[in-house]
């Protein structure tokens, strides 16, 4: 997916940054500090939520987009995690590309019952969402 959006982001002319599993560590942080950078004009930053879903800081950011969901719910939050952090000054949204009948919308429901069970046995409040 991520070949996909590149090539997308490349053929519009959107400068974008990548980090995937092929990324050094050398390397993370620096693309992350030119993302952040409000200087730089990087129109988005293409991360594949396992190799980047802890630690990085992208408060340069406000918009995350999910396409390929985790079984793992927690998967999902910690890339969301990445945008929506203390000293991020603007308002953040959250898309995620789910279609009807597909592996994704299996995997979707997969998280939405798991987090309907974790809310009971942390005795919280209901989970609310917003469907488009």
């Amino acid at each position: 997916t991520l070949d996909v959006v590149s090539a997308l982001c490349r053929e519009r002319g959107l400068p974008s940054v990548r980090l995937d599993g092929s990324t050094s560590a050398s390397k993370r942080m620096k693309l992350v500090d030119v993302f952040n950078d409000p200087k730089t004009n990087s129109f988005a930053f293409l991360l594949s939520s396992k190799a980047g879903g802890c630690g990085l800081n992208l408060i340069g950011a406000n918009r995350l987009v999910l396409f390929d969901p985790d079984w793992n719910p927690a998967t999902d939050k910690q890339a969301a995690a990445r945008i929506w952090r203390e000293g991020q000054k603007k308002q953040c949204f959250i898309y995620r590309f789910v279609a009807t009948g597909t592996l994704e919308e299996k995997i979707f429901q997969r998280q939405l019952s798991k987090e309907g069970l974790q809310s009971i046995v942390d005795d919280k409040e209901e989970v609310s969402y917003n469907f488009v």
